[in-house]
């Protein structure tokens, strides 16, 4: 990857899209003029937040004879978030609102009386299929503030349901909501394929990024034929992109994910940035378990990779927890599905005796955090935790 990282030119976009009118936030760029280009870059996850979105859980689906508890494991996390940060809380409608305050009144989240407001916690009725917003959402494109410009951004990525699921229409139209709220420029990423211009099907927990000009995936996600994003995009064609939209000098392709993961691969369940050259990623220690040898083939790979300046990382590594199971199915349980807040960092724990190794190891290389569990025995039969329900806003 040469993207020059230093180009900050501010260069005029038209506002188009393929033979339709389109809003005014909604920029289409020319050939040439790339959000890179125009100075955007994706953030880091612990540089500093104006918020985190989260969808509130409401299809049962999802936790199928397990969905009542799950309310009130959102509303622990809106409760630890909205003491540093905004949260922008989506509902289906005016119900779905008044039933998740009860919740997060109940949890004592919002204050005594139901229907008086929390300073750092908004409403917005949009219709969703799931709740899962770190792969449905906006994912927030930020750069120093061009005279009379804008300095933050969505790009949005075509969601599909995984590839997998055919109920995904209403998520996919999140973004664009998003970024019209905001009234910030909302960014549709393509690539040519076969002399016509395909829509780039991405989810944000299938990418980690430093925000430096480096981002991490996996070959199982994003080019495997099983739950194909993206049929006949290539390689270079995808780091192309990540250069173009997210600002991106070099990709580290990890091989698998973790097993039960619904996703064929997130990297969010298995290897994380905790700082510009730091990197934590999860160890299986026992050889008869399924993770063993495709965790140690990711840490292996990382151990030999350089940043996008070529400079070796810091490669640490978190435990996996014992193997959880639901209704005799393996469920995508990790340590690494974290989320990194405004001072403070949320870590899913499974009451097992590893939970206290993997805290004490975020809380080494992440000092100036408070790190907070949460208990997740629950939501992981929802097949994601803390990281795939939640958004970061950037500040700007």
């Amino acid at each position: 990857m040469t993207n020059d990282s230093n180009s900050t030119a501010t260069v005029p976009v038209r506002t188009r899209t393929r033979g339709r009118a389109v809003s005014r936030e909604t920029v289409m760029p020319k050939a040439g003029d790339s959000p890179f280009a125009l100075g955007f870059r994706m953030p880091a996850e612990w540089e500093p937040h104006t918020a985190t979105w989260l969808s509130w859980p409401h299809n049962k689906s999802d936790w199928p004879g397990k969905f009542e508890p799950i309310p009130y494991v959102y509303a622990e996390i809106v409760r630890h978030l909205s003491r540093v940060e905004r949260v922008e809380l989506i509902v289906n409608d005016e119900a779905a609102e008044w039933k998740a305050r009860e919740v997060l009144h109940r949890a004592n989240v919002l204050p005594e009386s139901p229907g008086q407001n929390h300073p750092n916690i908004r409403f917005h009725h949009w219709p969703t299929n799931r709740g899962w917003l770190r792969d449905s959402g906006a994912i927030f494109l930020r750069r120093k503030r061009p005279e009379g410009g804008h300095d933050l951004a969505a790009s949005d990525w075509r969601f599909n349901g995984w590839a997998k699921y055919k109920n995904w229409q209403l998520d996919d139209q999140l973004p664009s909501r998003i970024a019209k709220l905001l009234r910030v420029p909302r960014y549709e990423p393509e690539v040519a394929l076969g002399g016509k211009p395909h829509r780039v099907v991405l989810e944000g927990g299938s990418i980690e990024v430093n925000g430096r000009g480096t981002l991490i995936t996996t070959e199982e996600c994003l080019l495997s034929e099983v739950q194909q994003r993206n049929p006949g995009v290539t390689r270079e064609q995808l780091e192309r992109v990540f250069a173009d939209y997210f600002g991106i000098r070099k990709v580290i392709w990890l091989e698998r994910g973790i097993a039960g993961d619904d996703t064929h691969g997130h990297v969010d369940d298995i290897t994380r940035f905790v700082g510009p050259k730091t990197i934590v990623t999860c160890i299986e220690q026992d050889p008869q378990d399924a993770n063993f040898e495709p965790l140690r083939a990711n840490y292996r790979r990382l151990a030999h990779m350089t940043d996008q300046g070529g400079k070796p990382l810091r490669v640490e590594t978190l435990p996996m927890p014992s193997p959880v199971h639901f209704r005799g199915q393996r469920l995508p349980a990790s340590y690494a599905n974290f989320y990194i807040a405004t001072g403070l960092v949320l870590v899913p724990v499974f009451n097992d005796p590893n939970d206290r190794h993997a805290l004490n190891t975020l809380a080494e290389l992440m000092p100036k955090h408070e790190i907070v569990p949460i208990y997740c025995g629950d939501l992981v039969w929802g097949l994601g935790t803390i990281h795939c329900m939640t958004q970061q806003q950037p500040k700007s």
